[in-house]
């Protein structure tokens, strides 16, 4: 059986041209800063994001906890969103690694009201933790990838200025907030004071994330990736893989989008399936299906049956995401065979 797998877009493989570029790449002993194609890769995101300096990570649960290690002491706390990576997917990491206690706030798709922000930094009252950090997420994964305001971007940075916070964005989807708004990585990052972003999702690299910040933060952070054990050698074959995919699958992000509203019309229509519209900006579709009577993985297991993949998301809730590894008649069929189960 062919499986269409709307699971995540980090299930997509290396093109042919993908390959070619990884197999060709010259490499080098990154961990001595000598992989050309690291340092190409590098100096290339650096520059398109209009900070000073970047660092290839294996993740972008490394690339958001060397972030946060090196923004933050131990016995500090950082502000998060409750439906954050950070805060539900990344193994209670920054109190793992970093020593740090995580505040959570609720938002509203994802994105963090300013004034609960200012008052959940704490006062500087010696036997309180220290507020070092606020983490927000673009686009934002369990609403959907709802794309965070940039407006609301620049009023956290005031916020975090006045109180000399630092602002950071795990913004593993980033290129398709902007492919969605219209606004460039560049005008998002200079609102922030470090990001992660990731290769392996939408951009259809194998492996690989890359922190962005000034010279002094990023060297800061190259030291925690060897502590952590991020260190590589001849990477640049996976340095190779992000190069072609920034030349090749930026503007193509758009058909994922376009599948992913095409998709949320479709089971919208199914009885017992719960969309909100408005949360579909970019390549995610989050259905609740309470309403259909049975479990998640009751509607997985049926679902699984027909040759469609898709994955949990909070209690009621199955989750799908469009990428570039399934087409538009994927798309249209997988729809096809929910409802004909639904009927």
């Amino acid at each position: 059986m062919k499986f269409i797998d709307l699971r995540s877009d980090t299930v997509t493989r290396p093109s042919q041209g993908m390959l070619q570029a990884m197999v060709s790449a010259p490499v080098g002993d990154d961990v001595f800063g000598e992989d050309p194609t690291v340092n190409a890769l590098q100096e290339r995101v650096a520059s398109t994001f209009g900070k000073e300096s970047a660092l290839f990570v294996p993740s972008g649960t490394m690339g958001n906890e060397l972030c946060i290690k090196a923004h933050t002491q131990p016995g500090d706390e950082i502000i998060v969103g409750q439906d954050s990576h950070i805060f539900v997917y990344e193994t209670a990491g920054p109190s793992f690694l970093a020593g740090v206690q995580m505040f959570p706030l609720r938002g509203t798709r994802g994105v963090l009201d300013v004034g609960e922000v200012k008052h959940a930094i704490r006062p500087g009252a010696y036997y309180m933790p220290k507020t070092a950090l606020i983490c927000i997420e673009n686009t934002h994964g369990r609403s959907a990838g709802s794309v965070y305001p940039l407006a609301e971007i620049k009023a956290l940075q005031q916020a975090a200025l006045e109180s000399g916070v630092k602002l950071h964005m795990d913004g593993a989807r980033i290129w398709n907030a902007s492919i969605a708004s219209g606004i460039s990585v560049k005008d998002y990052a200079k609102h922030v004071d470090s990001l992660s972003v990731c290769f392996s999702k939408g951009l259809g690299a194998p492996v690989g994330s890359i922190a962005i910040g000034d010279r002094e933060f990023i060297e800061k952070v190259r030291k925690y990736r060897k502590i952590f054990g991020g260190g590589m050698r001849q990477v640049g074959i996976l340095a190779a893989a992000a190069l072609y995919a920034l030349d090749h699958n930026i503007e193509r992000l758009a058909e994922d989008h376009m599948k992913a509203k095409l998709l949320a019309d479709a089971l919208s229509a199914i009885p017992g399936f719960r969309i909100d519209k408005n949360e579909v900006q970019t390549n995610m579709v989050i259905s609740d299906i309470a309403g259909t009577g049975k479990t998640q993985g009751e509607v997985l297991n049926m679902m699984k049956s027909k040759g469609v993949l898709l994955t949990s998301e909070r209690h009621t809730s199955v989750r799908a995401v469009t990428h570039l590894d399934v087409s538009v008649d994927d798309v249209e069929e997988a729809a096809r065979q929910i409802q004909q189960l639904f009927r």
